[in-house]
């Protein structure tokens, strides 16, 4: 605690004060010996300590590189996306700071019970509208309520854009989201109680020329089943004691096996000089240093791990595994 140390200068002109008069010792140790109060608001609560605040912001730092990524590829113009605050606050002073009129996306996120907001300002909602309709996405909103295309347009981009809050909150819990309700009148949008504590995480949206907020509006209901796992223990502790679920195995499994890997099969080398290799043309005989009934060896990811012979299948050039190569090391030929 640097902060603390007084310097050789500060301590000299403390011992100074006291030698003086100019300061009481006898009063310093009684401000010490006072409690000190602090004040709680009670119609703030804080339920969500600050190790849980930067767990969600780390989670946020992922969702919108996500959504960087989505909408540089949709709009096809500059897109610039970034977690600039996470705060706990009544839903009711939430729904108070936002405009009147703005785009609001009501998801589902099974199998959390309740419901996510994600808020769009409207400068922000307009530009990617603008960009999708061929425009420059100036992002000019005008007053009034939207029109049907202007609704399903909104509507179905952001719902595709909030498919990538799934990825963020892959390593805490496998959510599906779906959209649930599009609104542009915060009166009319009640999800909690007025005093339901909510973590908001604000998003600062630049597209094009066009800045502005996204804000995501979690309410407390839909954290707690999770909370635990939000704080920094739950993701430092060793693999071996943090208990794993069987849904979080399989779907771990199914990942791993779906992964590509590439899959060769060597015939035999040869060396060649580079002026042999310039004027080879069609019709040359390359002699390989492998006989004809010597089995293939078959490589998964450069490490040789199978033995074949070569054939056909459905006319096709194929190979037929005959043993397996056991303790073979990636780099090992």
């Amino acid at each position: 605690m640097a902060g603390d140390v007084l310097s050789q200068n500060e301590i000299d002109a403390l011992l100074s004060a006291i030698s003086t008069g100019e300061m009481d010792a006898d009063e310093l140790k009684k401000e010490e010996q006072q409690k000190k109060v602090k004040v709680y608001d009670f119609k703030r609560a804080l339920r969500f300590s600050k190790d849980q605040i930067r767990s969600l912001t780390r989670m946020h730092d992922n969702f919108a590189r996500l959504l960087t990524t989505f909408f540089s590829a949709q709009l096809r113009t500059f897109v610039d996306i970034s977690v600039v605050s996470a705060d706990q606050l009544p839903y009711e002073e939430f729904i108070r700071s936002i405009p009147n009129m703005t785009v609001l996306n009501v998801f589902e996120v099974p199998p959390l019970s309740g419901h996510v907001l994600m808020e769009i300002n409207p400068n922000v909602a307009y530009a990617v509208m603008e960009r999708l309709l061929g425009g420059g996405g100036t992002g000019t909103s005008h007053t009034g309520s939207l029109t049907e295309i202007e609704t399903k347009l909104m509507s179905n981009i952001f719902e595709r854009a909030f498919e990538n809050y799934r990825e963020a909150w892959i390593n805490l819990v496998d959510i599906e989201p779906m959209m649930t309700k599009f609104e542009v009148n915060p009166q009319f949008l009640q999800m909690v109680s007025p005093n339901e504590t909510v973590v908001v995480i604000s998003l600062e949206t630049t597209i094009g020329r066009t800045s502005g907020m996204i804000n995501i509006c979690i309410p407390h209901v839909v954290l707690e089943p999770v909370i635990s796992q939000l704080s920094a223990h739950y993701w430092m502790q060793s693999p071996d004691k943090k208990e794993q679920q069987p849904e979080e195995i399989e779907h771990l499994q199914k990942r791993v096996e779906s992964a590509a890997v590439p899959l060769v099969a060597e015939m035999g080398h040869s060396d060649i000089t580079i002026e042999e290799f310039l004027s080879l043309s069609v019709g040359d005989v390359i002699e390989l240093d492998s006989r004809i009934d010597t089995p293939l060896l078959i490589k998964v990811g450069e490490v040789p791990k199978f033995t074949a012979q070569p054939g056909k299948l459905n006319k096709k050039m194929a190979v037929q595994i005959i043993d397996t190569i056991k303790g073979e090391e990636e780099g090992d030929e």
